[in-house]
């Protein structure tokens, strides 16, 4: 039988062994006082800028651990804390969370605006570690670029050392981030292509071929510059319905784009998936004839939910894929009828857009039943009523529930809606920027951000930069006002008296 100092000696050996597999982790830690020695020791790193009371960044830390262990031996990750590295954090200009940046040989080469899943990080910086183009000999290596579900670009040269190679470099190099570059000199491969002396040629994915669009497309210009080759990848990449993913959202959302979200996999089910596509695509095409301006796209339900639920869809039961467009400037539409096979319902949905019969969908909050507080309670559906009154001044603060910054400012911008009750012409006012959408014209990047809105000027919002204390708040508005402020009277101090 073992006894008491044995067992005890196994139990914190035990938890000394679990302690260290806590602590194992392949994310790299910098500080103020390391920062500069250390970064300049990797060719490249990806190096995240966080707070620990940050939600994204808690989302974002189990993705960055994996990636981390993924990408050892080819590119590093590391992390700063901002709350205790204040220094470099103030010097690469970090002013949300998280925030991630590239750095090649100790130097800041850019933030990082990739996917922020494990898998779209690893695939990212693998692009970005690895030459801008691939360099193609053999017919096996051609048909193995092929076979890859995303689009490629390959460019066929004669003459390895011409003018028209080093311009197609130059392009794929400024682009290497967003898409597969490849270039060859064999002549094989060139006379396969019917290429006699250059040429460009963008392939799209097999497994999305299609009878509505071409699937390869030809550079057509006559003279070969790294602009109208770059112009050309970017006009032709995505065809008429790409198929978006984690990778690839943020070169699609930026424009007016509808998505039909549905069971999209082209792994285990490529051939189901190209079935809701092509009625998609049948319509697209019919209305794109017409000379309509819209982007297309399909995406999968399950890698999209936290989207599909801010259009207020579900599309948790059912095969029948469910329809939003979200334009540029960040106005959502929903599609209400029920998807049919014959296509019908998603005419009239889209004629009903280009018509402008539609209605915008609000992600809000309920209105509060009292608003009287001292500062005005906003949400998506009284925010035009309240900040877009021609006759007052108004400052927002955009903020998020779990943000801590937020709370330490929430007593002193309490303080200070007390201080103006009595002005009227001017509200002070908050929204939760997380629950409710947010107008185009905020940019609302980290939380809390300030906005001021003058009278008269509703459409020309000023990102509010001062102090965070009461004092600062008056002393701007002070200044900026339209009207000179009408604050409340401190109570004086009775003069104590001796008996």
């Amino acid at each position: 039988r073992r006894g008491p100092e044995s067992i005890v000696c196994a139990v914190l050996l035990v938890l000394a062994f679990f302690a260290g597999c806590t602590q194992a982790s392949d994310v790299l830690e910098f500080t103020d006082d390391d920062f500069e020695s250390r970064i300049g020791n990797h060719d490249m790193i990806l190096v995240e800028f966080f707070a620990p009371w940050c939600g994204h960044c808690k989302r974002l830390a189990p993705e960055f651990e994996v990636a981390a262990t993924r990408l050892k031996g080819i590119v590093a990750l590391a992390k700063v804390d901002c709350t205790s590295s204040n220094t470099v954090c103030s010097k690469y200009g970090v002013s949300g969370y998280p925030t991630l940046k590239i750095f090649r040989d100790g130097e800041d080469a850019g933030g990082y605006d990739g996917p922020r899943t494990a898998d779209g990080i690893v695939s990212h910086l693998k692009k970005q570690a690895g030459p801008a183009s691939v360099a193609l000999q053999t017919q096996a290596e051609f048909d193995k670029l092929l076979s890859g579900k995303d689009a490629c670009v390959v460019g066929f040269f004669a003459d390895g050392g011409s003018a028209a190679q080093a311009e197609f470099l130059k392009a794929a190099s400024a682009l290497r981030e967003s898409y597969r570059f490849a270039h060859t000199n064999s002549e094989e491969l060139l006379q396969q292509q019917g290429v006699e002396a250059d040429g460009v040629v963008l392939f799209r994915p097999t497994v999305l071929k299609n009878k509505f669009e071409e699937s390869t497309v030809a550079y057509s210009e006559d003279a070969f510059t790294s602009s109208k080759i770059k112009k050309f990848i970017q006009d032709n990449i995505f065809g008429m319905c790409p198929y978006m993913t984690e990778d690839n959202k943020d070169q699609l959302k930026g424009k007016d784009l509808l998505v039909a979200y549905y069971d999209v996999d082209y792994e285990k089910n490529p051939k189901g998936s190209n079935y809701w596509r092509n009625r998609v695509m049948k319509v697209a095409k019919s209305f794109l004839d017409q000379g309509k301006s819209l982007n297309f796209a399909v995406a999968s339900k399950n890698v999209f939910s936290q989207d599909i639920a801010e259009m207020g869809l579900d599309a948790s039961t059912g095969e029948l894929p469910v329809v939003s467009i979200r334009t540029g400037k960040g106005d959502k539409y929903v599609m209400t009828e029920e998807f049919t096979r014959d296509g019908k319902a998603l005419e009239r949905f889209l004629q009903d857009y280009f018509d402008g019969n539609l209605k915008r969908y609000l992600k809000s909050e309920p209105i509060p039943e009292n608003n009287d507080g001292p500062v005005k309670v906003l949400v998506a559906e009284n925010f035009d009523a309240i900040v877009n009154d021609e006759t007052k001044d108004v400052l927002i603060e955009f903020y998020a529930p779990w943000c801590g910054h937020c709370k330490s400012l929430e007593p002193k911008y309490k303080e200070l809606g007390e201080k103006l009750a009595n002005d009227p012409h001017v509200v002070i006012a908050k929204m939760d920027a997380t629950a409710n959408d947010v107008p185009s014209q905020y940019d609302v990047r980290g939380f809390p951000t300030l906005f001021f809105v003058p009278a008269g000027e509703k459409q020309n919002p000023r990102k509010y930069e001062g102090g965070r204390e009461v004092s600062d708040f008056l002393a701007y508005l002070k200044k900026e006002a339209t009207n000179p402020l009408v604050t409340a009277e401190e109570p004086k101090k009775k003069k104590s008296t001796e008996l």
